[in-house]
């Protein structure tokens, strides 16, 4: 629930300048409107007031992906390596693994991965090789994660070299494939517009 400064103030006797103050503390982010007017979310005031608990986090997340169905049995024991890994620092931990190709933009495991960051569930996130969480862009999911106070671990450096080529060339038949439908599917709408003239 969204309350604007007003409301605060009548619910909470909130004043205005303690609002703005606590936002130069950075104990608060208001949202703005499309006019530019400060909303605060209900359940940020009541954690700051301590009638709410904070959710614990979830402290670790193990990300562990592989591209096809073929690779299940590699997607198992990597996740039992970063549970050993886990295990063996004594963290809690919670397992995020996907069967998805490393340029697939919509990948589910990921994005909730980074909706866990963002909402401050996650304070490290441990892979196995840096392209089991992206073929491309490593570096700004790595910078992404940081900037939220996340530590990326990644235990081993680089992957076995033939199955990063298979890998490579699955990825590429995805990007060829997805390329081609667009064209294709573009080649199509012009055909069914000049039909229809």
């Amino acid at each position: 629930m969204l309350l604007s400064i007003q409301n605060v103030r009548e619910i909470y006797s909130i004043s205005r300048r303690t609002l703005i103050n606590w936002e130069k503390e950075g104990l608060i982010t208001p949202l703005r409107t499309p006019k530019g007017m400060r909303r605060y979310r209900k359940e940020d005031i009541e954690k700051l007031l301590g009638m709410i608990e904070e959710k614990p986090k979830s402290k670790v997340v193990l990300y562990a992906r592989v591209s096809t169905k073929k690779q299940e049995e590699y997607l198992k024991n990597q996740i039992r390596r970063l549970e050993e890994y886990a295990k063996s620092q004594g963290w809690q931990y919670e397992v995020i693994s996907e069967i998805a190709g490393g340029v697939n933009e919509n990948r589910r495991g990921l994005l909730k991965l980074l909706n866990k960051i963002k909402r401050g569930e996650v304070e490290k996130v441990v892979i196995e090789y840096p392209d089991r969480l992206a073929r491309f862009g490593f570096e700004y999911l790595k910078f992404f994660m940081e900037s939220f106070g996340v530590e990326l671990i990644v235990l081993n450096g680089k992957e076995n070299e033939e199955d990063v080529n298979k890998e490579l060339a699955e990825d590429l038949i995805a990007i060829v494939t997805s390329f081609a439908a667009r064209i294709y599917g573009k080649r199509g709408d012009k055909k069914r517009d000049s039909n229809t003239d």
